[in-house]
């Protein structure tokens, strides 16, 4: 019979605030000890991004590290579409994790969630009409 493993530490001490970044998107995060609720922008989690896989994006550090009950997250959102908000937050709560307590961070690393995604639109090229699609071409 193997032993149940230890329960975690209840958080305790003051809030961390982290910032998060992807795409257009800018969040900032304030995490509370807490049980769990999320305020976006003044709304519930479900409220904000009622896409069920938006809310597992955001979800995802937390669950990652078993402390999804452990902290209240507080975030003003600005910028972007849903899904760069998304990994933003995501992104902000792995860092405001990390900041917490240095033992998640191997975890969320594996993860990839500390790494910032450096993707960004394109820009327009004159001549084209968008990045990179041209005109149609008429040989005749």
């Amino acid at each position: 019979m193997e032993a149940a493993p230890a329960p975690l530490p209840v958080p305790t001490g003051r809030p961390v605030q982290t910032v998060g970044r992807r795409k257009e998107a800018v969040v900032r995060v304030r995490l509370v000890p807490g049980n769990g609720g999320f305020k976006l922008n003044g709304k519930s989690l479900e409220q904000y991004f009622p896409n069920k896989v938006h809310q597992q994006i955001v979800k995802e550090p937390l669950v990652t590290v078993e402390r999804l009950e452990g902290f209240d997250v507080l975030a003003t959102l600005r910028g972007g579409g849903p899904s760069g908000q998304a990994g933003a937050l995501r992104m902000a709560i792995a860092r405001a994790l990390v900041a917490y307590d240095a033992d998640d961070r191997p975890a969320l690393k594996k993860a990839g969630m500390l790494t910032r995604d450096a993707r960004e639109k394109e820009r327009k090229k004159y001549g084209l009409k968008k990045a990179r699609k041209a005109p149609q071409y008429s040989k005749r």
